[in-house]
């Protein structure tokens, strides 16, 4: 490993030697996925604690550099398969990155298929800079598909909620794809909620702009405005002012503004990764003003809410099923 990328990480090097080592990872394919494979794994490792406690994650990353230096085996596993064959998940509920690896025999498949996969568990966030040096938040129960390194188009796949801050470039757009619709920028702040469960799919401008639109008609997309939403569903478009608390969930807060029940259950659901019957429609009815922390969990959230609208509630672990009724 090129020593300046450990370094780069640390802040160690001076603007000069910082910018010399940027020129030579532009200009060397090999030096520009080593570069990529350490971006990531020390925003993961530090994402391990919600960004809290950096030392621990600079001791776990140290830890991984001295593995890397002594293992040499490991290092020509790692050179034979390539970065792009990694699956990188992150498991923040308990602070613990796991690495999975391809098998040897799916190891030619997977170094032509550069295509990296970042999930989220139910309750959790994560963050994560990409190999072009946009920043991508996920919200809980979210999945991001992503190429190690941007070779022309840069093209993301998200599914669930996620926030990305993309880093300008005029010459090649930033594409987030979901399940119908694309959004591109190109150097921009915007959330993109696209859940498979959810019927619809929002997409709101913090700064910047964005065009979103149907993959097969482009031309006919929109484009918003900051402080704008757009809401696909079905085959329609449709913009609205967005309400821009809803951004905090990258800071572990919901907030909730006089919505009708309905709503925060859907939300709560997709989040939580579970499902949530009621029993009586009169309930979905009830509105609620208030703001939680997702570190509080869903039945927490539940039972405040059920202090004012006096509702009973059910909980089935094995079905993961969640029963609200009179």
């Amino acid at each position: 490993m090129d020593e300046r990328i450990h370094k780069y990480f640390y802040e160690e090097l001076s603007t000069e030697e910082r910018l010399s080592l940027l020129r030579d990872v532009e200009a060397s394919e090999e030096l520009k996925k080593e570069f990529a494979e350490y971006q990531n794994l020390y925003a993961l490792l530090n994402l391990g604690h919600q960004v809290q406690d950096k030392t621990i994650g600079k001791q776990k990353y140290d830890r991984f550099i001295l593995q890397k230096q002594h293992a040499v085996m490991w290092k020509r596993w790692i050179r034979r398969i390539g970065y792009a064959a990694a699956i990188l998940i992150i498991v923040v509920s308990t602070s613990i990155l796991t690495y999975w690896y391809a098998q040897p025999e799916q190891a030619e498949f997977l170094s032509e298929n550069v295509m990296n996969t970042l999930c989220t568990p139910a309750g959790q966030r994560a963050q994560l800079i990409l190999q072009d040096g946009t920043e991508v938040w996920l919200n809980a129960g979210s999945r991001l598909d992503y190429p190690s390194v941007f070779t022309g188009e840069r093209r993301v796949h998200l599914t669930g909620e996620g926030f990305f801050k993309v880093a300008k470039d005029k010459t090649r757009p930033f594409v987030v794809s979901t399940q119908t619709i694309d959004i591109k920028a190109l150097g921009t702040e915007f959330n993109v909620l696209s859940y498979p469960k959810s019927k619809y799919v929002e997409v709101s401008l913090q700064e910047g702009s964005v065009k979103a639109y149907f993959p097969e008609f482009e031309s006919e997309g929109l484009v918003l405005s900051p402080g704008q939403m757009l809401v696909q569903k079905g085959d329609s478009l449709k913009l609205e002012d967005m309400d821009w608390d809803e951004l905090l969930w990258k800071k572990g807060i919901y907030v909730f503004r006089k919505q009708k029940l309905e709503t925060i259950i859907e939300k709560l659901a997709l989040y939580f990764n579970v499902d949530i019957i009621v029993r009586n429609p009169e309930i979905l009815e009830y509105e609620y003003v208030g703001k939680f922390r997702q570190k509080d969990g869903i039945m927490t959230i539940l039972k405040v809410i059920q202090d004012i609208h006096h509702f009973k509630i059910e909980r089935n672990e094995e079905l993961n099923q969640i029963v609200l009724s009179k």
